[in-house]
C-alpha cells in the first residue's frame, strides 16, 4: 500500500466515522428551549464539533490500523474478488 493510498483510506474512514459520531448527544436549539433569532430550530445548541473531531480521529486511527493490516496481510487478493473471471488463471506458484 502506498502512502497516498493509506492517507486516502484514512480520510475516507475519518469522514465515515465523523458522520456516525455527529448525531451522538446532539441537542437542538428547540430541545434546549433557546432559539437564536435568524437560525432554524434544528440548529445545534452547543458546539461540540472539536470534541467530536478528536473522538473521531482516535476511533478512526484504530479502525484504519485494522484496515491497513487486512489489506496488506494478503488474506484477500484481487483474484478473490474477481467474480467475472476477467483476470484469467493465476500464474504457476501463486495458488488461486
Amino acid at each position: 500500500m502506498t502512502i497516498t493510498a493509506a492517507l486516502i483510506l484514512y480520510a475516507v474512514t475519518w469522514f465515515m466515522v465523523f458522520f456516525i459520531v455527529l448525531p451522538i448527544r446532539f441537542t437542538s436549539q428547540a430541545q434546549a428551549g433557546a432559539v437564536v433569532p435568524g437560525t432554524p430550530k434544528s440548529a445545534p445548541a452547543d458546539h461540540l464539533v472539536k470534541k467530536k473531531a478528536l473522538i473521531t480521529s482516535a476511533v478512526t486511527f484504530v479502525i484504519w490500523l485494522g484496515l491497513v493490516w487486512f489489506l496488506t496481510s494478503g488474506l484477500v487478493t484481487i483474484r478473490d474478488i474477481d467474480f467475472m473471471g476477467r483476470l484469467g488463471p493465476a500464474p504457476l506458484g501463486q495458488g488461486n
